[in-house]
């Protein structure tokens, strides 16, 4: 059978968006941030600043020349206290610049609007502004608009899904910076020479979807579109939302380039817009807080480096104990130990659970029901695949197309088991990649 159904599958995972009415709220600069100096999938940059130095709001203090990284820009102005090393949300250390803040938020003199007159100088603005991808992947955004293909990219796709629970910072994008999602589109599409771009929005944003449609048609924006999409969990991944738009298949391995697209995080697009028109690069974001565990649960903009305990600390505090905290959805977001963390370009949600909404009900036997092959947007066996990593039966693992999974965690969702479906995909994926080592 194909790894692709006729329509690709879809679960109804809640949607628990409380905050979506919610204006976003700009947080008061923090007396210190701490900033990694890896935001972004590809080498982590070098640190440009020392102690003692003096740094002001959007200047340079971290950079490398490897092709797959972004720059890091300072999101304060104040002095370096130090350059240490820290444990990060996936497990490693990662080096961070510790600022103490003058609470001036005096710009950097550099700061100029960005000369694009051909793709080469809109490539080279899109590296300077420091974007990494804000939906959750972080990839260096310069990276992907430079496909090996670029003649054959025709589409854009600007992903306003915002699929996962909770999460509603994209959402507020949409309604309350509508002008740069549309000018940061239309300038990717011009320096791509696409002909065509589409803004996937799931249909439960309807005032997004309408408020974009009158600017759109005020302004006599033909090539632009939005793309309503059914609101359910997983829309807004890659693979399916390029599916949904266009028809076009993205098989593990291949790049959306590959299918003609490039796609984008709305949040993304819109901060284009914004720094084609000041020149400001990436040193905030907005980002939603919620959870149980939260007192005040908002969205907000804040600065990079800015801890999650000062954040909470603005909606609020915590009113119980968080139990877990999860940096993005709880579909596909990383938990941290520790709300000391800081705030990085990818993090579009802070969601604090307590013990009750954190809870796991023990794990039971497989009662091979099928809800998870059911679920799974790609028509693949996640009980499978589970007994074949059981047996480290490599070959079975490829049989079942163990690459396709995108870890949606669909499968540990609707299984009645509680079996960590998604995560055991995860490891099986692993021990396939080692095999192709050998």
């Amino acid at each position: 059978m194909s790894s692709y159904a006729k329509h690709l599958h879809s679960i109804n995972a809640g949607h628990y968006k409380n905050t979506a009415a919610c204006e976003t709220e700009v947080m008061p600069v923090p007396d210190v941030v701490k900033i990694p100096l890896s935001q972004h999938i590809g080498k982590p940059c070098d640190p440009l600043v020392k102690k003692g130095d003096e740094v002001k709001v959007g200047q340079l203090i971290g950079d490398t020349d490897a092709f797959v990284s972004a720059p890091i820009h300072s999101s304060v102005s104040g002095t370096v206290t130090g350059i240490d090393k820290y444990r990060s949300a996936n497990g490693g250390y990662d080096t961070r610049v510790v600022i103490e803040t003058d609470k001036k938020q005096t710009p950097w003199e550099g700061i100029k609007k960005p000369e694009i007159t051909d793709f080469k100088s809109f490539i080279k603005a899109v590296r300077d502004s420091g974007l990494a991808g804000m939906g959750g992947a972080s990839f260096p955004a310069h990276v992907k608009f430079n496909p090996k293909n670029l003649d054959e990219v025709d589409t854009l796709i600007v992903n306003g899904a915002e699929c996962e629970p909770f999460i509603t910072s994209d959402h507020r994008t949409m309604l309350e910076a509508p002008q740069d999602v549309i000018d940061g589109a239309l300038t990717i599409m011009k320096y791509m020479g696409m002909k065509q771009g589409f803004i996937g929005i799931e249909d439960n944003k309807q005032d997004a979807i309408a408020k974009l449609n009158k600017m759109l048609s005020e302004q006599n924006v033909a090539n632009l579109k939005t793309f309503p999409l059914q609101a359910k969990y997983p829309k807004g991944a890659e693979r399916v939302l390029i599916y949904e738009v266009t028809g076009r298949r993205v098989d593990a391995g291949m790049l959306p380039a590959d299918a003609g697209v490039v796609v984008s995080n709305v949040s993304s697009v819109a901060f284009l817009g914004q720094y084609f028109r000041d020149g400001m690069p990436l040193i905030k974001r907005r980002v939603t807080v919620d959870g149980n565990a939260v007192a005040q649960p908002k969205n907000v903009m804040t600065l990079f480096g800015t801890s999650i305990r000062d954040l909470v600390n603005f909606c609020g505090g915590y009113k119980k104990p968080p139990k877990k905290i999860i940096m993005g959805g709880p579909m596909m977001g990383r938990s941290t130990i520790s709300d000391e963390v800081s705030i990085i370009k990818n993090n579009n949600a802070i969601l604090c659970f307590d013990a009750e909404q954190a809870y796991i009900p023990e794990e039971t036997a497989c009662i091979n029901c099928g809800r998870c092959h059911a679920a799974c947007p790609f028509n693949l066996a996640p009980m499978k695949f589970a007994d074949a990593y059981k047996h480290k039966d490599v070959e079975a693992l490829q049989e079942l197309q163990i690459m396709q999974c995108m870890n949606c965690g669909s499968c540990s969702f609707v299984c009645p088991a509680h079996r960590p479906l998604a995560f055991m995909n995860n490891l099986a994926k692993g021990l396939v990649k080692e095999a192709g080592k050998k």
